[in-house]
């Protein structure tokens, strides 16, 4: 029975981090200004646009960030822990601890997200690809805010940019301290 639970578990972590990735995915696009017309960017709208549309006339939209997006993220994320309570026998939070422990998970979910983009973006630089691939702008309109800090700290060395390594350093920093204060922090409550 234990492996069905583990089973469920999986597949409930695993559709909710699929829409959970398009509505941050849709933060971040236009977070950035992302060129609209870009055709990961129009099924990012497409795909969001039934949810968000009603609520984003409710919640508005603060320095370019679709806080209406942030709050579904969120609530999806609350839900997923709510599930994953109900089934896993070892996830153990009170109601309050599920919703900081939503909030945890989010941030970890930014972090994931970050950490394979800057990733993939520093791979990028080093492998000829066409740059009209429609992903190419847009994961470097999105990893370029990251980056920009870092490379004002930390010049090219012999030609090389090692501001991907500091980001990602930041990024696993963040998930050690931040994430693990928050779920610890959520499985106490």
């Amino acid at each position: 029975m234990i492996y069905l639970a583990s089973a469920l578990a999986l597949l409930i972590q695993f559709v909710f981090g699929c829409v959970i990735l398009l509505f941050v995915a849709r933060l971040l696009a236009e977070a950035v200004r992302a060129d609209f017309y870009n055709p990961i960017c129009q099924f990012l709208y497409r795909a969001t646009n039934p949810i968000l549309t009603p609520l984003r006339r409710v919640i508005p939209t603060w320095r370019r960030i679709n806080l209406a997006a942030l709050l579904i993220a969120w609530i999806l994320e609350v839900i997923k822990n709510f599930l994953l309570r109900w089934i896993a026998p070892d996830f153990w939070a009170t109601n309050v601890g599920t919703l900081v422990l939503g909030v945890a998970d989010l941030v970890n979910f930014f972090a994931i997200v970050y950490l394979i983009m800057v990733f993939v973006w520093a791979l990028l630089s080093y492998v000829n690809i066409d740059a009209r691939n429609p992903l190419v702008p847009l994961l470097g309109k999105i990893v370029e805010p990251i980056l920009k800090p870092f490379r004002k700290v930390l010049p090219l060395i012999g030609g090389f940019d090692l501001s991907p390594v500091l980001a990602i350093l930041v990024i696993l920093l963040i998930q050690t301290v931040v994430v693990a204060w928050l779920m610890n922090t959520g499985h106490s409550v």
